[in-house]
């Protein structure tokens, strides 16, 4: 069977606890998955399919638990040939042009490596959605054939 990563970047918590849902609610239905608040490169490239749930930090930064293999991952650029993906962001529309910046720029990376996107990005407003975890969870019971088959 295929294991799923999923790659939480969290400042204060909640996208690491929209991660957890996510989670518990794939292993309940048999899917083998794995999260990761603590990346490297090598989850990436031996992950059989990726799911990164992301908030923004500042001006659309990247987390701090994930700035390093951001880094590492332009500076590598290992081939993710064909790796299905999906990228859920969190973030705050109030932010204007950074809103949900982490999320586009690990989308962005991953499209470069030449994963492959199984869907467009979630963007996830925190002015419009007071329980993230539901939207990310129901989004993801309907990609989820796609990233596992």
């Amino acid at each position: 069977m295929a294991t799923l990563k999923i790659i939480a970047g969290t400042v204060y918590g909640n996208a690491q606890h929209v991660a957890e849902q996510v989670e518990e609610h794939l292993a309940s239905k048999g899917v083998d998955v794995e999260l990761e608040s603590d990346p490297s490169v090598d989850d990436f490239t031996g992950a059989d399919a990726i799911l990164v749930i992301t908030s923004t930090t500042g001006q659309g930064d990247i987390p701090p638990n994930l700035e390093f293999v951001f880094s590492d991952l332009k500076d590598d650029a290992p081939s993710l040939e064909g790796k299905p993906f999906a990228v859920a962001a969190l973030g705050d529309s109030s932010y204007g042009e950074s809103f949900c910046g982490a999320g586009k720029q690990f989308h962005a990376l991953l499209s470069e490596l030449q994963g492959n996107p199984v869907a467009d990005m979630l963007e996830v407003d925190a002015i419009e959605t007071l329980e993230p975890e539901k939207d990310v969870v129901e989004w993801v019971g309907g990609i989820s054939d796609k990233l596992v088959g």
